[in-house]
C-alpha cells in the first residue's frame, strides 16, 4: 500500500505510520483526531478513488497523506459510495491497530463521507453511517466532511 505525502514524496504504510508518531510524540496535553476519507472520480476510462489519512492536531494543524486506486468505471452511485467507504474503513483498520500497540487507543477517529443531507446521496446517509458506526468509527457526513469532500477530492482529478 502506497502513500503520498505533499512534502515528504512517496511513502509506505510503515513509513506512514511511523510519520503519524513523530508528529504526535511528545506532546500529550495536545489533543489529535486521526481522519480518513475516500472521494472518488469516473471518467471514460475507469474510477479513480483517493483515500486521504489526515492527523489533526486540534488548534494547530495537521499532516496529511493520500493513496490512489483506479478501478474499473463504476456509474452506480451506491456502489461508488459503498466502495469510498470500504476503502477508508479498510485504511483505518490498518491505521488505528498499530497506533493501539503504541498507546494511543484513546485518539478521535473519524471516517469522513462523501455524502450529506443534499443530492442524491441523502437515501444512502442512514446506511452508510451505521456501516461506519458498526465498526466501531465516528461518521462525518457533509458539510463536516472535509477529509473526503475537501482533502481526497483535491486528488482525483
Amino acid at each position: 500500500m502506497k502513500f503520498r505525502s505533499p512534502s515528504k514524496g512517496e511513502m509506505t504504510l510503515e513509513e506512514v505510520f511511523k510519520d503519524i508518531l513523530k508528529f504526535m510524540g511528545g506532546k500529550p496535553d495536545h489533543k489529535f483526531n486521526l481522519i480518513i476519507g475516500t472521494d472518488s472520480q469516473t471518467t471514460n476510462s475507469g474510477t479513480c478513488f483517493v483515500t486521504a489519512i489526515i492527523v489533526h492536531q486540534v488548534g494547530k494543524g495537521a499532516i496529511y497523506y493520500y493513496r490512489k486506486k483506479s478501478q474499473r468505471k463504476i456509474t452506480s452511485l451506491r456502489q461508488k459510495i459503498f466502495f469510498e467507504t470500504s476503502l477508508s474503513l479498510e485504511t483505518a483498520g490498518k491505521i488505528t491497530g498499530r497506533l493501539a500497540e503504541k498507546g494511543h487507543e484513546e485518539l478521535n477517529v473519524e471516517i469522513h463521507i462523501d455524502i450529506g443531507t443534499k443530492g442524491e446521496t441523502k437515501e444512502l446517509i442512514r446506511e452508510v453511517v451505521g456501516m461506519v458506526v458498526g465498526s466501531g468509527y465516528n461518521a462525518k457526513i457533509k458539510p463536516d466532511s472535509c477529509g473526503a469532500s475537501k482533502v481526497a477530492d483535491k486528488y482525483t482529478k
